[in-house]
C-alpha cells in the first residue's frame, strides 16, 4: 500500500481518534436549547464540511440568531473536555504512525475539526509530534469534498498529490481525497457502518484498524 508513497495525509475524527461519537450528542443538545429537535439525518447533511460551514448551516437551516462565532465557540466549550479526556486513539494508530516514521513518510492532518479541539486532543494522546502539518478546512477556500484541505496540506509538505495516501472515515473526505489526485484508504467507524459498501467503492483500500497495516 504504502508502495511509491512519500506522505500519508489523515482526516482527524473517525480516522485518528475515535470521536464521531460525541457530535450528535452535542447537535442534539445544542438543538435542545432552542427547542429544535435533532434529526438523525443532521449528520449526514453536515458531512465533511468545515467547523464553520457547519455553523452556517446550522444559522441558517434552523434560523439560530446568535452570530456564527458564537455558534462555533458554544460547540467548542461542550466538545473540548471531552477530546482533551475522553477521546482515544483509533485502535492500532500510534504503532502505524511510529511505523511510517521509521520509514521515513512524512505525515500531516487534513481536518474539518476547530483548531483548538485538534491541539488538544493531540496533546492528550501524545500525538501531535508525529505530524508535519496540520490544515483545517477553515484554513481553506472550500471544505470537504472539494479536495483543498488535502492539496493545501501536500503542497506545504512538498509532496506531490500522486504520492500522498489519504486516511478517512467519510464519504465527504473519500472523495476529497480522491478529487485530490491521492490514493485513499478507508477505515471503518461505527459512526458511518450503513454507508461501509460506499467507503469500499469509493476508496483505493479499506481497513477494520491499523494493526493490518503494520
Amino acid at each position: 500500500m504504502i508502495k511509491n508513497i512519500k506522505a500519508c495525509i489523515f482526516d482527524l475524527d473517525g480516522t485518528l481518534v475515535d470521536s464521531m461519537w460525541m457530535w450528535p450528542d452535542i447537535d442534539r443538545e445544542y438543538l435542545g436549547r432552542f427547542g429544535i429537535e435533532y434529526d438523525d439525518n443532521l449528520k449526514n447533511e453536515i458531512d465533511g464540511i468545515s467547523f464553520h460551514e457547519t455553523a452556517v448551516y446550522f444559522k441558517n437551516k434552523f434560523g439560530i440568531s446568535d452570530s456564527v462565532e458564537k455558534i462555533c465557540k458554544d460547540w467548542e466549550d461542550m466538545a473540548y473536555d471531552k477530546y482533551k479526556y475522553e477521546v482515544k486513539e483509533k485502535p492500532g494508530c500510534k504503532k502505524f504512525l511510529e511505523h511510517l516514521r521509521s520509514k521515513g513518510i512524512r505525515m500531516g492532518i487534513a481536518t474539518s475539526n476547530n483548531r483548538s479541539m485538534v491541539d488538544a486532543v493531540l496533546e492528550s494522546l501524545n500525538m501531535k509530534d508525529f505530524f508535519e502539518v496540520i490544515t483545517t478546512s477553515d484554513e481553506v477556500k472550500r471544505g470537504k469534498p472539494a479536495p483543498d484541505v488535502y492539496l493545501t496540506t501536500a503542497k506545504l509538505l512538498n509532496v506531490e498529490p500522486k504520492n500522498c495516501l489519504v486516511f478517512e472515515d467519510v464519504v465527504a473526505g473519500i472523495i476529497s481525497g480522491k478529487s485530490a489526485g491521492m490514493k485513499v484508504c478507508a477505515i471503518e467507524d461505527d459512526f458511518t457502518k450503513e454507508v461501509r459498501q460506499k467507503k469500499k467503492e469509493l476508496s483505493d483500500y479499506y481497513i477494520v484498524d491499523y494493526s493490518e497495516l503494520i
